[in-house]
């Protein structure tokens, strides 16, 4: 298979701005996720998932989750994800941030980087989440699904965080996202940011294709971000 990324060694890209996703950049919080959403399943009466494909449902719109990797009727969907949620909110906190993240999401701002946070998760649980790990004091802008999940897709979030970040004065000449799925790339690009895809959080196999560039520990991605 020929990937369309190119490799880590790339000279470093000088991001006039970087937008960051939260679950499986920055936060680990696969396993509080899949947690809570086997409880769920087992809780409405689904099959049983293995964590591989628990995975799956990291990254984009939960409501989407449930509808496509399990197949909840839109009739039942609201109580699903609202049975989710209860379950998620009490264990979201134990969800650590990966290592060196924090550092450099300070080395960042420290060097007059503009970050904005551009997650699909729910904006008024994003907040909270940042602030909990000591965070949201160095994001010029936190952007995250509204409530109801009408916004949720990567690309709206994305819009989104650029529409912040301009309204801060921001250079956005050189913005650059970083992400661990395939939503990310494809959000991203259709805005004509390039992605680098970080390979600690919860990509299946493929899903780096369109990425600019694909790092495995966050100093190569500190690197690339200078």
């Amino acid at each position: 298979m020929t990937h369309a990324f190119a490799p880590v060694s790339l000279e470093p890209m000088r991001p006039t701005a970087v937008l960051l996703d939260l679950d499986g950049t920055i936060s680990d919080s696969g396993p509080v996720i899949t947690a809570s959403i086997a409880e769920t399943l087992a809780h409405f009466g689904y099959p049983a998932q293995p964590q591989e494909e628990l995975l799956r449902f990291v990254g984009p719109p939960i409501r989407d989750g449930f509808r496509a990797f399990v197949g909840v009727p839109e009739d039942q969907l609201s109580a699903v994800v609202a049975d989710y949620r209860d379950r998620y909110n009490e264990r979201m906190h134990q969800a650590p941030v990966f290592p060196g993240m924090a550092d450099l999401v300070r080395d960042l701002h420290a060097r007059g980087v503009p970050v904005a946070l551009a997650t699909s998760k729910r904006q008024s649980l994003a907040v909270p989440i940042l602030e909990d790990a000591g965070l949201a004091r160095y994001f010029t802008v936190i952007r995250g699904a509204s409530d109801d999940e009408t916004r949720a897709a990567k690309a709206d979030i994305v819009e989104d965080a650029l529409t912040g970040l301009r309204e801060h004065g921001v250079d956005l000449t050189r913005p650059v996202m970083v992400g661990d799925r395939y939503h990310d790339v494809e959000g991203a690009g259709v805005h004509g940011l390039p992605t680098v895809l970080v390979r600690w959080g919860y990509a299946r196999p493929g899903e780096e294709d369109g990425a600019h560039a694909v790092v495995h520990e966050a100093g190569e991605l500190a690197r690339l971000l200078s």
